[in-house]
């Protein structure tokens, strides 16, 4: 699928200097994930069409990447490294011949020869560990994987897999992958941030690791989660490789299991609370964004007692930041919802109509149901007329006002007047929601008693159980569509295979993924140049990822589009999202050129892994 009205123009790639600036020459099509003939690249009409170890390669000029490595420390080197791809000439200009096989294979044939052995492997977790092999090897070649085959790989190196990789982390650790900050690094992260060797860094994702996904307190063990995330915004959102930084927070854990683990890689205390805590994430926050005072940084996976208190902190202070599980969260829900109300055949525009029942009320819970209520405003409610569309339920039941003192400042904004701790099913029996979502982790919480009475009172249903991984699922696709004959608008967390109903109708249910949200939004924030995330940009991101969703989609059931398509939607939703910090006056890197045509702009900025040509960066003395 190629966007409308969206023209590709002959892009080469920018000088780079040193290690810090590292690019790709760009494709005639930035987003196809199929591969791509040599009619299709810049300079195809000086492709060598013969064999030999030019084959399927570009001979146009690429500007190259001079680097300060040499010999075998670049094959050392997951950012430079090429493998057999490396043509005779470089490896005599870079002084390593002989220290790799004879044959020379271009980047397709490298993929395929990997794609090959990966899928003779039945085990995801085995395949998550082949992809990770593959990161620390050659990183071009990684993405190259990601993007040309996300569809399949996407489950592998984030959800559902990630999980049990965060909870091998101790034992497959095998090379360093990003940064951790602890309690003995109080006083010197100003200085630990220079031990990062890339200058440019664009994105962080950090994590405490206090609650990974629907797993709990992993500690240190959470780093899988912003490796993952990062791979997803460079192979979907185009940001380079050398641009990103996984970090962890290692405060402790007060997972036991953990702390009696021999093996168990990260700090051996419990985990450090209140104004300790606080004092370390601010400095981790003054440290990074001193170093690179525009990075984007997005909060992941922490627990719900800390995480609004930190995003409401840092926003106010200026720092370029958001929360994927509750803004994130929120924004593609809202996406998911805004096309199931389409699948519906109802007016997206009166979101305020839906009665909104959502399960779980920590971070995610709270982050959909404040992303949905802004959503209603900007659909002309006020935000007590929206307030009155949403059933809020924990453990306890729904929120109510008789419950207000345990509630934190954000809960208790969707607090009912009544009805304080009515169980779920009641609140479905009473109030009759016509959407129902799931953010527990607890597997199997949508019974068939509680789907079916969602469907005894609405024609079609919308059922979103967004928990992950797959086992923490409130409901499976096959039970959503089994207890509702069929009728019900479904997305889930995690993905499922497709639904044959016994009368021969077929259903292709969509993954609620964050990743349709977070790696355009920070493309779009970053190259901006935003001064902040704003909630208007979560908004104009949900709203594009959902007119992507074509009708042929909606007739399958499906309410988000191809995974095949991210990279198209991601430069949507940073379109979208540039547009919109320019209307706020918060964009800071535009010239009137980019502003002439902002479709051409984001394009010109996405990344594609592709090789380049290296020389050795060499100081001259006279």
């Amino acid at each position: 699928m190629m966007l409308k009205g969206f023209k590709m123009s002959r892009l080469a790639a920018s000088r780079i200097a040193a290690t810090n600036r590292i690019a790709a020459a760009r494709p005639l099509s930035l987003f196809s994930n199929q591969t791509r003939s040599v009619h299709d690249r810049i300079g195809s009409d000086e492709t060598d069409p013969e064999s030999g170890e030019w084959e399927g390669c570009n001979r146009g000029f690429m500007a190259p990447i001079s680097i300060k490595v040499r010999g075998t420390d670049i094959l050392s080197d997951p950012l430079f490294n090429k493998g057999t791809a490396f043509k005779t000439g470089e490896r005599d200009r870079l002084r390593f011949r002989g220290m790799l096989p004879a044959k020379i294979m271009n980047i397709v044939k490298q993929k395929e020869n990997f794609l090959r052995e990966i899928r003779q492997e039945e085990s995801n977790i085995k395949k998550n560990r082949m992809l990770e092999d593959l990161h620390d090897l050659n990183e071009t070649l990684y993405h190259r994987v990601l993007v040309d085959h996300i569809e399949e790989m996407a489950p592998l190196i984030y959800t559902p897999t990630v999980g049990q990789a965060c909870l091998e982390f101790g034992m497959r650790w095998r090379r360093p992958r990003g940064m951790y900050f602890t309690a003995k690094d109080r006083g010197h992260m100003a200085a630990m941030v220079y031990n990062w060797p890339h200058k440019d860094v664009h994105v962080i994702v950090v994590t405490d690791g206090s609650r990974i996904l629907g797993l709990g307190d992993l500690g240190a063990s959470g780093m899988g989660i912003p490796i993952g995330k990062l791979s997803l915004y460079c192979a979907a959102g185009g940001i380079a490789p050398h641009r990103v930084l996984p970090v962890v927070l290692d405060v402790g854990t007060d997972n036991e299991s953990l702390l009696n683990d021999p093996y168990y890689l990260g700090a051996d205390m419990k985990r450090i609370k209140g104004p300790e805590y606080f004092e370390l994430v601010d400095e981790f926050m003054q440290a990074v964004r001193y170093r690179w005072p525009k990075v984007l940084v997005q909060f992941e996976d922490f627990n719900s007692g800390v995480a609004q208190t930190l995003l409401d902190k840092y926003r106010d202070e200026g720092h370029l930041c958001f929360n994927d599980d509750i803004q994130g969260t929120g924004a593609t829900a809202l996406a998911g919802i805004l096309s199931a109300l389409r699948a519906k055949g109802e007016d997206v525009d009166a979101l305020g109509d839906q009665r909104i029942l959502i399960a779980g009320a920590g971070s995610a819970g709270i982050g959909i149901a404040q992303v949905l209520q802004q959503a209603m405003m900007e659909q002309g409610r006020t935000a007590e007329e929206a307030k009155k569309s949403f059933f809020i339920v924990d453990q306890n039941g729904l929120l109510g006002e008789d419950r207000r003192e345990s509630m934190n400042s954000e809960q208790k904004e969707f607090l009912r007047s009544e009805d304080d701790s009515l169980p779920l099913i009641d609140v479905i029996t009473k109030y009759k929601p016509t959407i129902l979502i799931g953010v527990t982790a607890v597997g199997g919480l949508f019974t068939e008693k509680i789907v079916r009475e969602m469907a005894a009172h609405c024609e079609r249903p919308v059922i979103f159980p967004l928990s992950n991984p797959t086992i923490k699922a409130e409901c499976s696709a096959e039970q959503a569509y089994e207890w509702t004959d069929g009728r019900c608008v479904f997305a889930s967390g995690s993905p499922f295979d497709s639904v044959e109903m016994p009368d021969g109708r077929n259903f292709y249910p969509s993954q609620c993924n964050n990743m349709y949200i977070f790696p355009g939004l920070g493309l779009g924030a970053t190259v901006s140049g935003a001064q902040t995330v704003s909630d208007r940009m979560l908004y104009v991101a949900a709203v594009a990822l959902a007119k992507f969703v074509s009708e042929d989609d909606l007739k399958q059931g499906m309410v988000f589009p191809s995974l095949k398509t991210i990279r198209e939607v991601s430069h949507k939703v940073a379109v979208a999202v540039v547009e919109e910090a320019i209307r706020d006056g918060v964009a800071t890197k535009l010239s009137q050129k980019d502003l002439d045509d902002v479709d051409a702009f984001v394009a010109r900025k996405m990344y594609y892994p592709e090789y380049v040509p290296l020389v050795e960066k060499r100081e001259l003395e006279i």
